[in-house]
């Protein structure tokens, strides 16, 4: 005999509402979908607005030398994706050792995850850089969509996510929110101003690692649910994220819940 879902026993009015990753989730998969429609199919209107800004940027990144020469070192080195690569590791590395190990796991793969979607659109759709007669920059690989923004958003989205999951103090999230803003908007400048890429790649590289954010903290979110309905009556939770044995399993800390003795 199958047993009934729980689900159908509800009674109107009760089921359970969407997180805001799912919401999150949602809206960017629905907004990702219609730009990569749109670029893919060359839509007029958008490879004119794309050809419009990027042309009025190079002229300004010609006649300021100075300032381009400054987009050229944040772009190659403060938010290269390499080094926003590096500081994923080194967060997953973190998790990892104070025994977070779903957290980490949960990054990490996040990471792998993003970066392996954006050579596979990339590939897919193929799609041209800007061509100057006289560049002030360059780069390889298709267009879309932009692998610097895309990285950026997912490696600060995820610490900011993070911060959260911990409950940090408000100033020291208000200040992280300040720079992963000034990163992600920061690095999607950067790429425009030097003639690398298209305005509409930018966008789609923060539309693509936003859900990749989404997604991670809803997987999460979810993964944590079913764990503590496995958990055994009476476990007592993990003391100092560190993780203890409890009847056979493994019991791992969820940050944000109360510690045994607090």
């Amino acid at each position: 005999m199958i047993p009934r879902s729980p689900l159908r026993d509800r009674p109107p009015g009760t089921w359970p509402r969407p997180s805001a990753p799912a919401w999150a989730a949602a809206t960017l998969t629905g907004l990702s979908v219609v730009l990569l429609t749109l670029v893919a199919a060359g839509w007029a209107p958008l490879t004119g607005w794309d050809a419009s800004v990027a042309a009025r940027a190079h002229e300004t990144a010609l006649a300021r030398p100075g300032a381009t020469h400054a987009n050229r070192i944040l772009t190659d080195w403060v938010w290269d994706p390499w080094t926003m690569r590096a500081v994923a590791a080194g967060v997953v590395l973190w998790l990892w050792g104070r025994g977070t190990v779903r957290l980490a796991m949960t990054v990490g793969g996040a990471c792998l995850a993003a970066a392996l979607a954006q050579q596979l659109l990339k590939a897919a759709v193929g799609r041209d850089r800007p061509v100057w007669p006289d560049p002030v920059d360059s780069a390889h690989f298709a267009a879309f969509p932009s692998g610097h923004a895309m990285t950026a958003t997912v490696t600060c989205g995820l610490v900011v996510w993070l911060l959260h999951v911990f409950r940090v103090r408000r100033p020291v999230l208000v200040a992280a929110w300040a720079v992963a803003v000034v990163s992600v908007a920061g690095v999607g400048a950067t790429r425009v101003w030097l003639g690398v890429h298209w305005p509409t790649d930018v966008v789609g590289g923060w539309l693509l690692g936003g859900l990749t954010v989404a997604l991670a903290a809803l997987t999460y979110d979810r993964a944590g649910r079913s764990a503590r309905r496995d958990r055994p009556a009476g476990a007592a939770d993990q003391v100092g994220g560190v993780g203890v044995q409890q009847r056979g399993r493994l019991a791992e800390w969820e940050p944000g819940e109360p510690r045994a003795g607090s």
